[in-house]
């Protein structure tokens, strides 16, 4: 009997689709999907408020109650359906205010979280060519048909520091197990996401100048330095502070195994001396850009970020490496962070070369 009374209300964090024949209903903040009969967008929009099982077998009387009863069951399984103060129906509502500007579009942040990854690092040659395409590769370059070509000079590069650091970047699954200068870790925050100066916005106010740009200079980005083996430094998840140049600590759990967690079990992240977290909190750019499209420069910048990592790291004689095969929801666990306002994008990490070089 207490089913009936139970309130029950649509899932905000929802969308529907055709694919195969079939009408398929996806719950973008739990990433579960289920196929149904287009009757159910009409059951689905009944429950648009707060209504119980038995005003939906009122309302829709040329069905059996049995039959009504059943599609409601099923639809709390699947998560199409939340009770009152159930978890899901908090972290929907959560989702539902803080991205009401970049929704249905900014679905596609959670539905690509948390994807199912496999350690693929013992896999023979053979074994690892059996899953790939049948098709043919795509062409690497693209020539345009027809177009007139004009030879350029023949490439000369400038004997330079500058050159030497671009031409050397590269990314590396193999480190020495020497620990890592506090220093160097120090000029690696500062240079990649410390602050270098301020402009002055008579609209805006003071804004921050980095070494990556920033749409609309709202720098989003914030990152976590996870620490396994840095000279004087005490192993550890920590909170870079850019404004005041320092190290939050804010939780102790971090070993080569959690490392190798948070990347997908991909082997060679256990032998990194640090891991580099990088998260936005999308607030900053969603302040002033309000429509779906800022999402993106919301992940440009991180690309920016991260290839100025890898250059600077490269320039300090280290061996970088980054990786989008991430575990987010647990990192995000792990870094206190709600995956709502603030989510990771990221991860860049780094150890000295095996074949050591002077670190600068």
């Amino acid at each position: 009997m207490r089913e009936r009374t139970i309130q029950l209300r649509r899932a905000t964090s929802l969308f529907a689709y055709w694919g195969d024949g079939r009408l398929f209903f996806h719950n973008f903040a739990l990433r579960l999907t289920v196929s149904a009969r287009p009757i159910t967008c009409e059951l689905l929009d009944f429950f648009s408020d707060w209504r119980t099982s038995q005003a939906a077998i009122n309302c829709f009387a040329d069905y059996t109650p049995r039959s009504v009863r059943s599609a409601i069951s099923q639809l709390v399984k699947h998560r199409l359906l939340l009770p009152k103060d159930s978890p899901e129906l908090k972290q929907d509502t959560h989702i539902a205010k803080e991205w009401s500007d970049w929704l249905p579009e900014g679905s596609f942040h959670f539905s690509t979280k948390d994807p199912p990854l496999a350690d693929l690092s013992s896999w023979s040659l053979n074994r690892l060519k059996s899953i790939l395409p049948k098709t043919p590769r795509p062409k690497i370059f693209k020539t345009v048909k027809g177009a007139k070509k004009t030879l350029l000079p023949t490439r000369a590069f400038p004997e330079s520091e500058f050159a030497r650091v671009l031409l050397t970047r590269k990314t590396h699954r193999e480190f020495s197990k020497q620990k890592l200068p506090l220093d160097t870790v120090s000029q690696l925050l500062s240079l990649v996401w410390g602050v270098t100066g301020h402009l002055q916005s008579p609209v805006f106010g003071k804004l921050l100048r980095k070494t990556s740009p920033s749409a609309g200079a709202r720098h989003p980005g914030e990152v976590y330095l996870m620490a396994l083996r840095v000279k004087g430094l005490r192993a550890g998840l920590y909170h870079y502070h850019p404004g005041h140049h320092r190290l939050e600590r804010i939780n102790s759990n971090a070993t080569p195994d959690k490392a190798r967690l948070y990347c997908g079990r991909q082997r060679y992240v256990r032998d990194a001396a640090a891991l580099f977290l990088m998260t936005a909190v999308f607030r900053r750019t969603m302040w002033k850009y309000d429509y779906p499209r800022a999402y993106r420069v919301v992940l440009l910048d991180a690309g920016h970020l991260c290839q100025t990592f890898c250059l600077v790291a490269t320039w300090l004689g280290l061996a970088p490496f980054c990786t989008g095969a991430l575990k987010d929801t647990l990192i995000e666990r792990d870094l206190g962070i709600d995956g709502i306002c603030e989510s990771v994008l990221y991860v860049a990490g780094v150890g000295l070369p095996a074949i050591l070089a002077p670190v600068k």
